[in-house]
């Protein structure tokens, strides 16, 4: 009898672990927006976020010439944008670099080189993968320049192709991995190919969604004695 009531315990918690895991995906799946592809999301992505800030990694892979092999170089450093139009990249590794956009002008700040390079951020920018983020534009707007389709989910993404609508610029295409969480979307993944057949692929780590941001973090100042090239 006592080994009875046991086995028939055991069973009654099996099954009743097993509907308290089926109650708590239940509830997950309810908590999360439910969105029908790749795209739907990057226009939620679009409208919602007004700032962000995240940890990156970049790997930027060379296409293969005869009789070699593939060659990447892997950096990384922390990212923050503002919308309209200002964002910051700060490399740590490998060297020490920052390239930020004030709304204006776009500032690249090599250290070891000691150099600026400024140019017109309207110029430069364009139909290019940060435009994706810091445009004030709803995701319509952006079709003016970009070309969107939704690709197969695939690591726990949805994914979208930005095709840029002039076929004459650098980038040939961009692969936008986002994730759908509780509040809306959060962005994971930039996959960029050029038309030289570079790609870089930037991973995204600890996204932060509508930080607060002090305006100085946008604010370039060239540190004294720093050569500025204004090409």
């Amino acid at each position: 009898m006592i080994r009875m009531k046991s086995q028939s315990m055991t069973r009654r918690s099996a099954w009743v672990l097993g509907l308290q895991s089926w109650m708590a995906w239940g509830v997950l799946s309810l908590a999360l927006p439910v969105y029908a592809d790749g795209v739907d999301l990057l226009a939620q992505f679009v409208k919602q976020t007004r700032s962000g800030r995240a940890d990156f990694t970049q790997v930027v892979t060379s296409p293969s010439r005869a009789g070699q092999a593939p060659r990447s170089k892997t950096s990384s450093g922390s990212f923050e944008f503002q919308r309209p139009g200002k964002f910051r990249f700060d490399y740590r590794k490998p060297f020490l670099q920052t390239l930020l956009a004030d709304g204006q002008t776009l500032w690249l700040h090599d250290v070891d080189l000691n150099q600026v390079t400024a140019r017109k951020q309207q110029q430069v920018l364009g139909a290019t993968p940060v435009a994706l983020l810091t445009s004030a534009a709803d995701l319509q707007s952006l079709k003016t320049d970009f070309q969107f389709s939704p690709e197969p989910a695939r690591d726990g993404l949805e994914w979208v192709r930005a095709t840029p609508v002039a076929q004459d610029g650098q980038i040939r295409a961009v692969m936008v991995g986002l994730r759908a969480t509780p509040t809306g979307a959060e962005l994971a993944v930039l996959d960029v190919q050029d038309s030289l057949g570079q790609r870089s692929v930037l991973t995204f780590a600890g996204f932060q969604l509508n930080p607060a941001l002090p305006a100085s973090q946008f604010v370039f100042k060239a540190p004294a004695g720093v050569d500025i090239i204004r090409p």
